[in-house]
């Protein structure tokens, strides 16, 4: 009788039929086949050998049941039309995927009320959650954690948590030193969401600034964290005198670019603008947007290696801080 084709004699192949050919244990088979040290090599290598001869192929809901895993893990992060919070996921998930686990991604939308439902309901779903620049106080962060654990955090810290971090302080007094340095006195600052600790970063090197340098005023316009936002801040930072403006993100630098152009404003002969992140899009504005290149993707592939980590139960590498490095372009010129 002709052996049947190659497709259907590996759909009925089980785990048993490999445990009988190779004469171990099923649970034998299953650690082998994962890869877990505890097994002898050269059972270990029977085994495989068996598999092979049997085209078989464990399915990802056995070997998930098998390891006690989903091999998934869950992402929040506050807004996904943020390219930078993209670029974020972007190297989480692709190191992630080299490592045979799925990303789950939630938008907590800037609410810190979503991001805390969405915490508890992804990691009963889940076998780990990363938190992506969590709008959540700084008090309440510290109670959450403790119960999603293994969680890592981004652009945000909590006890003996891993976390990987952009320095936003430092690197935001570089954007206003580089300002400083074109003879700008009058300046704005549009700032971000009142929760965010980058924000809470940010104006604290302001401070800082301005009060080591007693001749630049820096005023601050409630603003918020988009394209629409930075355009309608438009207006009131032409009628504030300044002679530059320093935007939360580069998608308010860019919206703000777009509506003082708009109503005749040359930059950056009248205004200078300055962005953060620098997301892709930045150096293709008219004329290009100085900014503060973050290394997001590379946050991003360090916050899945600590989770990694964790999921192996060795210890998370060290706290990691990157900084900002600032990139001079097209939209800061000397103070008018």
């Amino acid at each position: 009788m002709p052996r049947p084709p190659r497709a259907d004699r590996a759909a009925r192949v089980t785990i048993a039929d490999v445990a009988a050919r190779a004469g171990v244990s099923l649970s034998t088979v299953s650690r082998a086949l994962n890869g877990n040290p505890t097994v002898d090599p050269a059972l270990a290598e029977r085994v495989k050998e068996a598999a092979a001869a049997l085209d078989y192929t464990a399915s990802p809901v056995a070997r998930s049941l098998v390891l006690g895993r989903t091999q998934t893990v869950a992402v929040i992060v506050p807004d996904l039309g943020n390219p930078t919070f993209q670029a974020i996921l972007r190297g989480l998930s692709r190191a992630a995927a080299a490592d045979d686990y799925h990303v789950l991604v939630a938008d907590s939308a800037e609410s810190v009320e979503e991001e805390r439902v969405l915490a508890g309901a992804t990691r009963r779903r889940t076998d780990g959650v990363i938190l992506c620049a969590p709008r959540l106080p700084q008090d309440e962060l510290d109670r959450l954690v403790g119960g999603l654990r293994p969680v890592v955090l981004i652009n945000r810290t909590s006890g003996e948590v891993p976390s990987v971090r952009a320095d936003y302080r430092t690197a935001l007094a570089a954007e206003l030193a580089h300002l400083h340095e074109l003879g700008h006195r009058r300046i704005v600052f549009l700032a971000g969401a009142p929760g965010s600790v980058a924000n809470a970063a940010r104006l604290e090197a302001i401070a800082a600034f301005v009060a080591e340098h007693g001749d630049t005023e820096v005023s601050e316009i409630p603003c918020g964290v988009d394209f629409e936002a930075g355009a309608a801040a438009g207006d009131a930072v032409l009628a504030s005198g300044a002679t530059a403006a320093l935007a939360f993100n580069d998608l308010v630098a860019m919206g703000l670019l777009s509506a003082v152009q708009a109503k005749g404003c040359r930059v950056p002969d009248d205004l200078s603008i300055v962005g953060f992140d620098d997301i892709p899009f930045a150096q293709y504005t008219t004329p290009p947007l100085t900014t503060a290149a973050v290394p997001a993707t590379e946050l991003g592939s360090q916050a899945w290696s600590r989770m990694r980590e964790l999921l192996e139960g060795a210890e998370p590498g060290h706290p990691l801080t990157v900084l900002p490095e600032l990139t001079v372009r097209g939209t800061t010129g000397p103070a008018a």
